[in-house]
């Protein structure tokens, strides 16, 4: 439970607005750093997009955020260790049944090399991606003309082949829900490297993107991360409409619906890019920011535009579909657990932000620049593992950093 109670004259160090794992992470840092800090969540859960749903007396599930590994996301998996939370190995035995673009249905044992277009495709692809400096996008060669690139396209162009575009279309939907024909060839690249490369984003083994579930669910770690910070300065349901800052050492106001003002030295911002300009800034955001939150885009699949009723129906024709080459019997699930995160009125998709054609090159490189007294985090400005939680941890810790340095320079 939240301690309700709005301080009206007390100065904050500093003030976060979101309270997913990237915010969480750093109020820990801050606090670490001997700062005073708060922070606004516009939802009634301290949660980010990770969202766990008890499914039977015994078991959960993840209807946000999932994985983990244990190897190279030292940030989310030290929480894990810190918690006591148990890592579940993603079940990898038996066969992958998969229907292709052409509704060709085979069956191929789990990790079978991959073989003729699908095969050249993914070198191109694992290539082309290494030679990305996730430090400096502008510098890779043709970045310009890459970028200017859908990924299909891309696709198409280094392939030689039209086929292509059935395996762009499962990589980018797959990976950010979004279409190969609205996503950035030259963000995909940055997006394959950031996660450690195209196999390990796309691999449910060892190292991999996919390779630990937690048995307590995701959601778990952020509440675990509320609950050691103080409970009076965390505030739940409180939508920030303006956030002021002036050149001087007057304070920053952090303004809220109900009309409630919150003072601070900082300001950390952690909400998706494409909410940025929902909340008023004084003065106002630099051009780069507001072409970022106006020209992002998030997962947003066209099929939940159905009924769930109608989404259950195609599914389940699918699943049969493809089982039912191979299987004689197939049982009915006794129940579905659905989470649409494109109509969420705070989210509006998963898992994060992506680049259209152009945004990369020209203003992509501020999406975690400062404004002022105001800072920015969330997985989408990590440079490694964006997208996930990693990504959120690490985030969280640079935006901290920066600000622990400002106020000690103060």
């Amino acid at each position: 439970m939240y301690v309700f109670v709005y301080p009206i004259t007390k100065l904050y160090d500093v003030v976060i607005v979101g309270a997913g794992l990237s915010g969480l992470q750093a109020a820990h840092y801050i606090q670490a750093a001997g700062f005073s800090v708060c922070i606004l969540e516009v939802t009634d859960r301290v949660v980010g997009k990770t969202l766990t749903v008890k499914s039977s007396k015994k078991g959960y599930n993840d209807l946000g955020a999932a994985w983990v590994n244990d190897t190279n996301q030292s940030g989310i998996f030290k929480l894990h260790q810190r918690y006591g939370l148990d890592g579940v190995v993603q079940y990898t035995r038996g066969d992958d049944i998969l229907e292709s673009g052409e509704g060709v249905i085979r069956k191929i044992p789990y990790g079978w090399p991959l073989t003729g277009l699908a095969r050249k495709l993914m070198i191109i692809l694992r290539d082309e991606s290494s030679r990305m400096d996730l430090d400096d996008p502008k510098g890779f060669p043709e970045a310009k003309e890459v970028d200017n690139m859908t990924l299909d396209e891309f696709c198409v162009d280094r392939s030689g082949s039209q086929n292509a575009v059935h395996m762009a279309d499962a990589i980018s939907s797959g990976l950010l829900g979004v279409d190969s024909v609205e996503v950035s060839a030259l963000y995909m690249l940055y997006y394959f490297n950031s996660g450690r490369g195209i196999d390990n984003l796309l691999s449910d083994e060892k190292d991999g993107a996919h390779y630990l579930r937690t048995r307590q669910g995701t959601q778990t770690i952020a509440r675990k991360m509320a609950d050691e910070l103080d409970k009076s300065d965390i505030f739940l349901g409180v939508p920030v409409t303006s956030i002021s800052q002036s050149h001087d050492d007057s304070p920053c106001v952090v303004q809220t619906l109900d009309g409630i003002s919150f003072s601070c030295r900082r300001v950390i911002v952690s909400i998706p890019t494409n909410l940025y300009q929902s909340i008023s800034s004084y003065p106002p955001l630099p051009q780069a920011k507001r072409v970022l939150s106006n020209h992002t885009i998030m997962g947003n699949n066209t099929w939940s535009e159905l009924s769930k009723g109608d989404r259950f129906n195609q599914a389940w024709e699918q699943f049969c579909r493809c089982f039912g080459k191979f299987v004689k019997d197939i049982p009915k699930p006794y129940n579905t657990l659905e989470m649409e995160w494109s109509k969420e009125p705070y989210f509006f998709g998963a898992p994060c932000p992506a680049m259209t054609p152009g945004l990369l090159t020209t203003v992509g490189t501020d999406l975690a620049a400062p404004h002022g007294k105001v800072h920015f985090i969330g997985t989408e400005t990590s440079t490694v593992w964006r997208g996930y939680m990693e990504g959120a941890i690490r985030a969280g810790q640079r935006g901290a950093a920066e600000v622990a340095t400002a106020l000690q320079e103060d």
